[in-house]
């Protein structure tokens, strides 16, 4: 029978220890930290005077829900391409064993450690000359240019994909190879002990890693810049941000920033809801 993993779960002893001292203080401070950046934000647009009413007024602006609307489009896009991209790569990096694994999994991580602006660097090259000219030439022959959301999504995904086939990696690691043979033996096909045992056991990783990915791509910033601009047909939220200090509209910089935190905690509230933590009692 399998045992549940007791170190998986906090330590809940009562008594106090220099220890516990010195590590609630630190994690007080950063939450403190984190709660004093979001109060920045809310305090100035009160000092400001800007209040629900002028709040809407400045993010009905056409160019804002413009911006807003093209932010899900293409994350909501882009979390589907790396939900189809990391489930398989992650089964494989989890359970295959083959030449090259380790380089496979170095490859993986290069998205992650790699600054932003390098990707989109890196796509303005690949698309310039060589195998991606061809690629950008067939894309404009069916009226679909790079600068637009189809160059939005490929700077979305390059920056978010990594991150969820790691999620589903671990997700997949915590199954019981025992129990996809246990489902072989009693009549299943691989791909069948796979679908209806491995993928529901590691569900809670898949959304987990899901959700982080989206947010993820929908903060993604640097890459936007070199490879699509900020033209009005390709504007986002993290480049709409960008451009509304650039011009002085702070308020209208600092609601949108609080729109992407906002997303930003409902994304971690479900990615530590689904998670092994977030579940204990």
């Amino acid at each position: 029978m399998l045992q549940p993993n007791a170190s998986a779960s906090p330590v809940r002893s009562r008594s106090w220890s220099p220890l516990r001292v010195v590590c609630g203080a630190f994690l007080a401070l950063f939450l403190l930290l984190v709660v004093c950046l979001v109060g920045a934000d809310v305090s100035y647009l009160a000092v400001k005077g800007v209040g629900w009413r002028q709040a809407l007024h400045l993010l009905g602006q056409e160019r804002i829900l413009f911006a807003l609307r093209m932010s899900v489009a293409t994350s909501l896009t882009t979390l589907a391409l790396v939900l189809l991209t990391a489930v398989p790569v992650g089964y494989a990096l989890s359970r295959f064993h083959f030449p090259g694994r380790a380089l496979a999994n170095t490859f993986v991580d290069v998205p992650i450690v790699l600054p932003p602006v390098v990707i989109g660097i890196s796509l303005l090259a690949f698309f310039s000359f060589g195998v991606g000219e061809p690629i950008r030439r067939a894309l404009e022959s069916r009226h679909l240019s790079l600068i637009s959301g189809v160059g939005i999504v490929m700077c979305q995904y390059l920056m978010s994909v990594s991150y969820c086939i790691r999620s589903v990696k671990t997700a997949f690691h915590g199954v019981d190879p025992a129990l996809e043979q246990v489902a072989r033996v009693l009549g299943c096909s691989e791909w069948q002990a796979f679908w209806r045992v491995t993928l529901p056991l590691a569900r809670n990783g898949l959304v987990a890693g899901g959700v982080m990915a989206w947010a993820r791509a929908i903060g993604v910033f640097g890459p936007l810049m070199v490879f699509v601009g900020t033209g009005p047909r390709v504007l986002v939220m993290p480049t709409a941000l960008w451009l509304e200090l650039s011009i002085g509209n702070i308020e209208t910089a600092i609601l949108i920033a609080l729109i992407m935190l906002g997303l930003a905690g409902v994304a971690l509230t479900v990615v530590h809801w689904f998670s092994p933590e977030g579940t204990a009692v």
